[in-house]
């Protein structure tokens, strides 16, 4: 009677640390805009020749500037002389006012007479404000008769600003609710599904703040993009192992019938795989680490720190609730054993699976192969800027206008570094590369003509591009650029769309390191996990053939149903981490538990026990999971809308056909094989046979 209320002490204890956890680091999520930063120059390869000339470009500057183009159109009239004065003098009355650095250049007409076109550098640390300086320069270039737009990589930033403001509330509101919904229908229960998503929310807090601490002290790097995804992951995955844990305590309350025991079963037989899940994904995340690209690399411990967080919450603050509530955290519904869903739909599929295990996985896993052979007709060499905004941003149609009237890479010529006593040479010969319209030296006022501009020895080359500078054309004029100059001389090739040219070519060689690394991991892991050298092999080789299958259906569906012409190129690479490790996940959950049953059954009954008592809960997490990820298309941007889809649909795949038919098709089809070089599977069947007829589990 002594021991009676300590067991009450220690889950009481762990809620009050949770709650205090939440209520002091939980404002954290709403903080973390405050570090982050949509600077999409800071994101780019280190190395690179692009990068390289980024750098030299700011020497030339007073200060790190970025561009604003107004450009003016007269509704297809043309543009007269007083309205050409009358914009010249609208930029030259910008000189001077907050945010504006040095000089606007004056308005320049367009070949066609029906355009007018002047550049505004803004200085630095001025994101903050940025909206509203653009306002107040929108306002400041309006002229009679004209309409004035704003493109460029400032106007750009502005719109990125935009498309992830209110990211902490819409993004998350629209996330949990989904899981709510999900819950509510899965438990049929009031209180579970709050308790579950209070747990999330907790985890997600304290998540943030460390995240927040680090990106205060400039050791981790954060940005929108990294941001939604933490918040996605971090949801998606404690629900994830709270319905794991919450329905082995469901069982174990059915069967024991006291609270306190199902709670430590349930943590004891959930520990593992949801250790061995959380291994898999941080793990994998962390191999982005070894990516050139720093977005890639920041993502990589974020994510796993918010992985780290849903376990630790799932693990801890989840079983104490749940050990308090009792039977409570059910009501209405009533627990049920395990047993309890063979003559549902999960007993019809185990039967399936049992009758004609051979038949089933060589017909699942051959749709799944001529999928995977469209794969390749995903283009990943990025999103054309009309296409990187879902909705209608103003500096794309901005774009679109100026694009109409000037050189399509006019708004974003190529830069080119070359020492001074060759920069003439250089210019005349990049205007001979296909692709290139025009080539000149920047000179001291930054107009046509008059001396070049020399800092350190060096001078710039513009050359503006015949070609769009977000199209395909643009990085291979690049290439042709790059090829022509002499790069041993000190002749460097920068710009907007060698940025584009050397990201993307960055993108394949980090998909070409990281995926190998990736799948060693999680190999290692299930190897460990499961204590089978054969079973881990085929779990790997499925979740990378749901994968390829993913990117094959995701090619057509970008295609013909989203309209776009490419994808990011990192989407296919972000694709493969979260597809595969958390793919990897439900394939834990239920080789955990049928490896648990074997020990018991034999090969074949723990199998079939495995896919009845895991099948709902599974199939549960992955629409869980896919809903979480899915809410990401709330942000209007072409990369969160296609990582969305390549996770949440490769995630159903996996769930409902992968996991559901050919996994347990294999292993039942191999029987004890599949636990080679154990004899896990013999062991099993020789103790199921020496059991009384009638022995419980």
């Amino acid at each position: 009677m002594a021991r009676q209320p300590i067991r009450w002490l220690v889950p009481a204890l762990l809620v009050l640390v949770w709650l205090a956890v939440g209520g002091g680091l939980g404002p954290f999520a709403g903080k973390l805009t405050e570090v982050s930063t949509n600077d999409q120059a800071a994101f780019l390869p280190q190395s690179a020749e692009s990068t390289r000339v980024l750098e030299v470009r700011e020497r030339f500057r007073a200060g790190e500037t970025q561009p604003l183009i107004v450009v003016w159109t007269a509704g297809g009239a043309d543009v007269t002389p007083e309205q050409t004065a009358a914009a010249t003098r609208a930029l030259a009355s910008l000189r001077g006012t907050t945010g504006v650095a040095g000089t606007p250049s004056p308005a320049i007409g367009s070949d066609d007479g029906k355009a007018l076109r002047g550049i505004v550098q803004l200085a630095s640390g001025v994101d903050d404000a940025l909206g509203e300086i653009l306002d107040r320069i929108g306002s400041a270039v309006a002229v009679d008769g004209l309409r004035a737009e704003l493109a460029g990589p400032a106007a750009t930033r502005a719109d990125l600003s935009d498309a992830f403001a209110g990211i902490d509330g819409l993004l998350l509101g629209v996330a949990l609710l989904a899981v709510l919904i999900i819950l509510l229908a899965v438990y049929r229960s009031v209180l579970l599904p709050l308790v579950i998503i209070v747990g999330a929310i907790f985890a997600l807090g304290l998540a943030c703040a460390v995240v927040y601490f680090l990106a205060d002290r400039d050791i981790v790097r954060v940005d929108g993009q990294v941001q939604g995804i933490l918040f996605i992951l971090v949801i998606g995955a404690a629900t994830d192992y709270a319905l794991l844990l919450t329905a082995r305590f469901r069982e174990e309350l059915a069967t024991t019938g006291d609270r306190f025991a199902a709670g430590r079963v349930a943590l004891r037989r959930s520990f593992g795989p949801i250790v061995a899940s959380a291994a898999t994904v941080a793990l994998g995340l962390l191999a982005l680490l070894l990516s050139n690209l720093t977005n890639n690399r920041a993502l990589g411990p974020v994510g796993a720190i918010g992985i780290v967080c849903a376990a630790l919450s799932a693990l801890t603050f989840l079983p104490a609730v749940l050990v308090l509530l009792g039977r409570a955290a059910l009501w209405p519904a009533k627990p049920h054993p395990a047993d309890a869903g063979t003559r549902g739909i999960w007993g019809r599929v185990a039967a399936v699976v049992d009758r004609r295990p051979r038949r089933l996985w060589i017909a699942t896993i051959l749709p799944l192969i001529a999928l995977a052979l469209m794969a390749p007709q995903l283009n990943a060499r990025g999103v054309p800027l009309d296409e990187t905004f879902v909705n209608d941003a103003p500096s794309v149609a901005a774009q679109a206008t100026l694009s109409e009237h000037y050189p399509e890479g006019s708004g974003q010529p190529a830069v080119i570094v070359a020492p001074a006593g060759r920069a003439a040479a250089v210019a005349r010969a990049a205007g001979g590369v296909e692709g290139v319209s025009d080539a000149a030296v920047v000179s001291e006022s930054g107009r046509p003509g008059g001396p070049p501009k020399i800092v350190d020895g060096l001078a710039l080359v513009e050359a503006t591009l015949s070609d769009a500078p977000d199209g395909d054309a643009a990085q291979d004029t690049v290439k042709r650029l790059r090829t022509a100059l002499d790069s041993e001389n000190g002749v460097m090739v920068g710009g907007y769309s060698a940025q584009r040219y050397d990201t993307t070519e960055t993108a394949k060689s980090d998909t070409l390191l990281i995926v190998p690394v990736v799948l060693a991991i999680i190999l290692l892991i299930l190897i460990v996990l499961l204590r089978s050298l054969l079973t881990p092999v085929l779990l790997v080789v499925t979740v990378a053939l749901n994968f390829l299958a993913t990117l094959g259906v995701s090619a057509l569906v970008f295609t013909h149903v989203f309209g776009f012409t490419g994808s990011d190129a990192s989407v296919p690479l972000y694709g493969f981490v979260f597809l595969v490790a958390l793919g990897v996940d439900y394939n834990i959950f239920l080789m955990s538990r049928v490896r648990e049953e074997t020990a018991l059954h034999g090969t074949r009954e723990g199998v079939l026990r495995g896919l009845v008592t895991t099948g709902g809960v599974i199939t549960s997490a992955g629409v869980v999971l896919a809903a979480t990820f899915a809410a990401l298309a709330v942000i209007p941007l072409a990369f969160l809308l296609q990582t969305a889809f390549i996770v949440a649909f490769g995630v159903l795949l996996d769930t409902l056909v992968v996991r559901s038919l050919l996994v347990p098709a294999l292993i039942r089809d191999l029987d004890a094989r599949a636990w080679w070089p154990s004899r896990l599977g013999l062991r099993g069947e020789e103790q199921a046979s020496r059991a009384p007829a009638g022995t419980p589990r």
